[in-house]
C-alpha cells in the first residue's frame, strides 16, 4: 500500500562554508557541527501572525490588510457572551500596501482595536472604525498627507457595535450605523437581569426566547451619512430593526431589510423574517418592495436599483420603480386544476422537474446578466431575454467531484472567477470562465490554499492569501490572470528556520465500502522505517488540510496526526466515526505508519462529541480527549444557560443529524448520547471545558466525568473557569496549560511517560 506524500517544508537557509588552509584553523580547532533546527513550540504557536485582506482600492493600486498575533487574542471576557453591548477586544496592526512596489507600512505605530477599513472610490482616503473606550469612532485617513480625522457621533448616540463603515459612490460621505445611549442602558440592564437577577422570569407566552430577544436587540439602530466637506451628519434610516442595508450606486435610494420577526423560529438557527424596503436617500416615505422575504431569495444589482428574486424555483427581475416583475427562468406556473391521475410521478420525472428550478446568485457588474444555479450547475441568464446557458456542471449527486464557488466577476462581466477544491486529491486554486470563448481556465491550481481573493473594480489587479498545510498564508498581488503573483507580505518569517514536517493524502474504504480520504501530518524527522504513535483529529465528514498549530505541536512531539473523513446517515451520527475513523486507522497501520498499540483520538466541539461516542463503540484507542464536546444530547437539547434555537436545531435538523424531535424519536437521543454507554468505555479520557461556554455548556461534558468516576474508569476533567468554547482560550497562561495537558495526556498513555502523566493531571 502506498500513501501519497507532498513536502511543504521550506528549504533551510544554510550559509556556505568558506574553505580555509588547515594552518589557519589551528591544531585544536574543528568545525562546529550545525545545530539541528528547532521544532515548532508553544511560544511559536502564541507568536503566529494571521493576516487578512481587508480591502483593495478600485484601481488596484492600494491594499489594506490587518494582522493579529495569536497571543493577543486571549483577551475576551466570556462572562459577557451574548451581551450585545460588549466589544470583544481585537487588537491588530493595519497595513497599507502599494501593490506596484510592494512597499508596506503600518497605518498606526502600534496595535489598535480597529475594524472594517475601506478605501474611498478614488483610493485617496481610508475609512475605518477605531475603538476609543467602550465604543468605535469612524476615522478617516488621507493617504497623501497622513492626516487623521475622527468623526464624532451625534449627541446621545454612538457607533453601533455591529456597524461597519462604507463610502458613498461619489466619495463625499461615509455611512455607518448608530445606537442610542438609552438603548445601551436598557440592553445592559436586560443582560444583567438575565445573568445576575435577582429575579429572571420567562414565560411560554413570550413571543421570543429571552436570549433570542437579546440577540435581536442589536438590530435596533439608525443609519447615517457623514459629509466630509461640511462635517454634517444626515439620517438615512431612522431607528428601527435594521437587519441590513445598501446604498444605490447613484446615491438616490437606500434599500434595506427591516426585521419583522414575530416569534422565535425553531426551524432555522437565528431564524428571522424581514420585509424589503426602499427609501429616497434625500428623505421621504419608504416603500415596501416585499412585505416578507420568507421563501424568497433576493439579489440586488450593483446599481442598487434593479433586483432579482427567486421563489418556488422561479427567478423574476424588476426594479425599485417597477410595479410588476418579469419571470426570467424556472418552471411554468402550474394551472390551478384538479390533479391529473395520468401524470408521470416516476423518479425520472421528479428529477426532471427539480432541474427546472433555479436560484439567483448575483448580477454582473453591468446588470445585463444574472448568475443562477440549479441541480445541474451554474448558469448565465440574460437579464433581458431570459436566454440561459450552463457554463459549469456541478451535479449535487456527485460525491467526489470538486467543490467550486463563484468568488468574483471580471470588471466588464465577461469573466467569472471561481474557487476550486478537490475532494479526492490535494488540489486547490482559482479558475476563470470566459463568456466569450466559453473556456474554463486554470489560473492557479496546486497543493496550496487560496483565500480572501479580491479583484479590483477596474479588473486589473488581484490580491489573494496563499498558504499551505505547514505555513500560515502569505499575501500576494498580481494581474487579473494571476500570472505575475508577487508576495508582498511574508507573514511568519520566524518559521523559516523551524523544523516543520510534511503532509500527505491517503484514500481508504470505510466499513460500508465507500471511498474516503484522510490528511496525514508527519513529524519533521519522520522515518519511513518506523511506526509512530498516531492521533486522529475528528470533526465532520470532510478532510481538511489547513495549517493548525496544535497539529504542529503534536508533530514536534513525535506524533503522526490524521484527519479522516466519514459518511453520515440521518439519525445515526455515532456510526459514522466508528465506520470511518477505524477504517482510516487500519489503512495507516497497513501502510506501516501507525503503531496499532499507540492510537489516540481527540476533537473539539462536534469533534469532542464524536470522540466520546467513538470510544463507547471501540477500545482500539489508548487515549482520548474531548474538548468542549457534549456527551448527552438529551440535556444539551435544553441546558444552555443562554439558550437559543441552536441547541435544539442542531439536534433535530442540522449538525447532530438526529432527524426528529426528542419526543418523536426519544430512542435516537438515547442512542446518540455517549453518557448512556459510559460503562462500555475502556479508553482513558481527558475532558477539557470552558466554564463560560454558552455553546456547549461545561456542565454537559461534566456528566461524563462523574459517570466514569462512578464506574471506576480513568478520567480527568479540566475546567478553565474563564474560558469559552474550545477551552483554554481566556489567557496566554490558559492556552499554555491547555497545550501542555493535551500533549501530556497522549505522552502518558501512548508513550508511557510517567512525568507527563503527572503533568497532564496535576498542573
Amino acid at each position: 500500500m502506498t500513501i501519497q506524500r507532498w513536502s511543504f517544508r521550506r528549504a533551510l537557509m544554510v550559509a556556505a562554508a568558506v574553505a580555509l588552509p588547515a594552518s589557519a584553523l589551528g591544531a585544536e580547532q574543528l568545525p562546529t557541527p550545525a545545530a539541528p533546527p528547532a521544532k515548532f513550540s508553544v511560544q511559536d504557536a502564541l507568536d503566529l501572525s494571521t493576516y487578512q485582506i481587508a480591502d483593495l482600492s478600485e484601481d488596484g493600486a492600494w491594499l489594506v490588510a490587518t494582522s493579529s498575533v495569536r497571543r493577543d487574542s486571549y483577551l475576551t471576557d466570556y462572562h459577557r457572551d451574548s451581551d450585545p453591548t460588549y466589544l470583544r477586544p481585537r487588537p491588530s496592526m493595519i497595513w497599507i500596501i502599494d501593490t506596484k512596489s510592494g512597499t508596506t507600512k503600518a497605518l498606526f505605530p502600534d496595535k489598535r482595536d480597529a475594524i472594517a477599513p475601506r478605501w474611498s472610490p478614488d483610493g485617496s482616503k481610508l475609512a475605518l472604525l477605531v475603538r476609543k473606550g467602550d465604543a468605535y469612532e469612524p476615522t478617516i485617513w488621507e493617504r497623501a498627507t497622513g492626516r487623521f480625522t475622527t468623526v464624532r457621533a451625534p449627541a446621545g448616540k454612538y457607533v453601533a457595535e455591529n456597524s461597519d463603515v462604507r463610502w458613498t459612490a461619489d466619495g463625499k460621505s461615509i455611512v455607518f450605523a448608530l445606537h442610542t445611549l438609552d438603548w445601551k442602558k436598557k440592553a445592559q440592564a436586560q443582560f444583567e437581569q438575565q445573568t445576575a437577577g435577582p429575579i429572571f422570569v420567562q414565560s411560554s407566552k413570550d413571543p421570543f426566547l429571552a436570549w433570542d430577544d437579546m440577540r435581536r436587540a442589536s438590530n435596533i439602530r439608525s443609519v447615517v451619512a457623514y459629509d466630509l466637506l461640511s462635517a454634517a451628519v444626515r439620517q438615512l434610516l431612522p431607528e428601527m430593526m435594521v437587519a441590513s442595508y445598501e446604498i444605490a450606486e447613484d446615491g438616490t435610494v437606500v434599500t434595506y431589510n427591516e426585521d419583522v420577526t414575530k416569534k422565535t423560529d425553531y426551524d432555522v438557527i437565528f431564524g428571522s423574517e424581514s420585509k424589503a424596503m426602499v427609501v429616497p436617500a434625500a428623505g421621504g416615505a419608504a416603500r415596501v418592495v416585499f412585505p416578507t422575504l420568507k421563501g424568497i431569495r433576493l439579489v440586488w444589482a450593483t446599481d442598487g436599483q434593479h433586483y432579482a428574486y427567486g421563489k418556488d424555483g422561479r427567478i423574476f427581475v424588476a426594479s425599485v420603480s417597477d410595479t410588476t416583475s418579469r419571470m426570467l427562468a424556472g418552471p411554468a406556473k402550474d394551472a390551478k386544476a384538479k390533479p391529473d391521475s395520468t401524470a408521470d410521478t416516476t423518479k425520472v420525472a421528479r428529477d426532471a422537474k427539480e432541474r427546472e428550478k433555479f436560484t439567483p446568485i448575483s448580477f454582473s457588474p453591468k446588470g445585463d446578466v444574472l448568475l443562477a444555479s440549479n441541480k445541474d450547475g451554474f448558469w448565465i441568464v440574460d437579464a433581458a431575454s431570459g436566454a440561459k446557458e450552463m457554463f459549469l456542471a456541478t451535479p449535487d449527486t456527485s460525491l467526489h467531484g470538486p467543490t467550486r464557488n463563484v468568488i468574483a466577476w471580471g470588471a466588464d462581466g465577461r469573466a467569472l472567477y471561481l474557487s476550486h477544491a478537490s475532494r479526492t486529491e490535494w488540489k486547490r486554486g482559482i479558475l476563470r470562465y470566459d463568456r466569450d470563448s466559453k473556456a474554463l481556465a486554470e489560473l492557479a491550481l496546486d497543493t496550496r490554499s487560496y483565500s480572501g481573493f479580491r479583484l479590483s473594480k477596474n479588473g486589473k489587479v488581484a490580491a489573494v492569501a496563499i498558504g499551505d498545510v505547514y505555513r500560515p498564508a502569505d499575501l500576494y498581488v498580481g494581474d487579473a490572470d494571476l500570472k505575475t503573483l508577487r508576495r508582498v507580505v511574508h507573514t511568519n518569517p520566524q518559521l523559516d528556520g523551524k523544523a516543520l514536517g510534511h503532509a500527505g493524502l491517503t484514500s481508504y474504504l470505510d466499513a460500508d465500502g465507500h471511498s474516503k480520504y484522510a490528511v496525514i501530518y508527519y513529524p519533521p524527522d519522520y522515518d519511513q522505517s518506523k511506526r509512530y504513535p498516531t492521533v486522529f483529529n475528528v470533526y465532520e465528514e470532510f478532510f481538511n488540510d489547513a495549517f493548525d498549530p496544535v497539529f504542529n505541536i503534536l508533530n514536534a512531539s513525535g506524533y503522526v496526526v490524521v484527519q479522516p473523513s466519514v459518511d453520515f446517515d440521518i439519525g445515526y451520527p455515532g456510526e459514522a466515526w466508528v465506520k470511518g475513523v477505524t477504517a482510516a486507522a487500519n489503512k495507516l497501520i497497513e501502510a506501516g505508519v501507525a503503531d496499532s498499540a499507540r492510537l489516540g483520538v481527540f476533537g473539539t466541539s462536534y469533534g469532542g462529541y464524536a470522540t466520546n461516542l467513538l470510544i463507547t463503540q471501540t477500545s482500539r484507542f489508548k487515549a482520548a480527549i474531548n474538548i468542549s464536546g457534549k456527551v448527552d444530547v438529551i440535556s444539551f437539547y435544553t441546558d444552555s444557560p443562554r439558550l437559543g434555537v441552536r441547541n435544539i436545531h442542531a439536534a433535530e435538523k442540522s449538525q447532530d443529524r438526529l432527524g426528529a424531535t426528542l419526543w418523536q424519536q426519544p430512542q435516537k437521543y438515547v442512542q446518540q448520547s455517549a453518557i448512556m454507554f459510559a460503562d462500555r468505555i475502556t479508553t482513558p479520557l481527558l475532558l477539557l471545558t470552558g466554564a463560560q461556554d454558552q455553546n456547549v455548556p461545561a456542565d454537559n461534558t461534566r456528566e461524563m466525568f462523574y459517570a466514569l468516576r462512578r464506574l471506576g474508569k480513568e478520567v480527568v476533567w479540566v475546567n478553565y473557569m474563564n474560558g469559552g468554547h474550545g477551552a483554554g482560550n481566556a489567557s496566554v497562561a490558559d492556552y499554555i496549560d491547555y497545550l501542555g495537558r493535551l500533549t501530556g495526556w497522549f505522552d502518558s498513555h501512548l508513550k508511557g511517560d510517567a512525568k507527563k502523566a503527572v503533568a497532564a493531571t496535576e498542573q
